[in-house]
């Protein structure tokens, strides 16, 4: 396993559309296996191929608490399937935006489909820190960041921060 650099915005590979994976390879899992202890070493809760550079359906989350036991997700080719009405508010950051939070509302919970890293469908229901990733998670396959989901005043507000910041590394 590696750890593997985390894009940064406005690195333009965070916009970028992840393609689905077609077959599940050794170097596939490898991947998961490197973005895996990327996330831990960050750290984070979640990181989606994009965010290593890698625009393929992939991403790795792991909502449990510090004092808990480590809960990995390894998921290939993630698709809500349903979501629901009521909605959450949570608070959000990204390892592609480093130091900047926001609260996020999205749906309370979603079921979704995907692949293991054997190959086989599962669906889960997630609610709570766990549905608030996987969207989050999902967006970054699609080209969309958390702070597309907030107001315009705040989002530019964090963008001029960052792009001030990215001026001065």
């Amino acid at each position: 396993m590696a750890i593997k650099p985390i894009q940064i915005v406005p690195d333009p590979v965070l916009r970028k559309i992840a393609e689905p994976v077609e077959i599940i390879t050794d170097e596939t899992k490898q991947m998961l296996d490197d973005m895996a202890q990327t996330m831990y070493d960050a750290p984070g809760i979640g990181l989606a191929g994009p965010q290593i550079g890698a625009l393929k359906r992939l991403i790795v989350m792991d909502c449990s608490r510090d004092d808990e036991a480590d809960e990995l997700w390894q998921m290939i080719n993630p698709e809500i399937t349903h979501f629901s009405e009521e909605t959450a508010l949570l608070e959000e950051g990204c390892l592609s935006i480093p130091g900047h939070n926001a609260e996020v509302t999205r749906p309370a919970w979603v079921e979704l489909r995907f692949l293991d890293i054997k190959g086989e469908e599962q669906q889960i229901k997630a609610e709570g820190l766990l549905a608030a990733c996987v969207q989050h998670e999902i967006d970054h396959l699609n080209g969309v960041l958390f702070i597309d989901h907030i107001s315009k005043l705040k989002r530019n507000i964090i963008w001029r921060k960052v792009l001030k910041e990215s001026r001065q590394s």
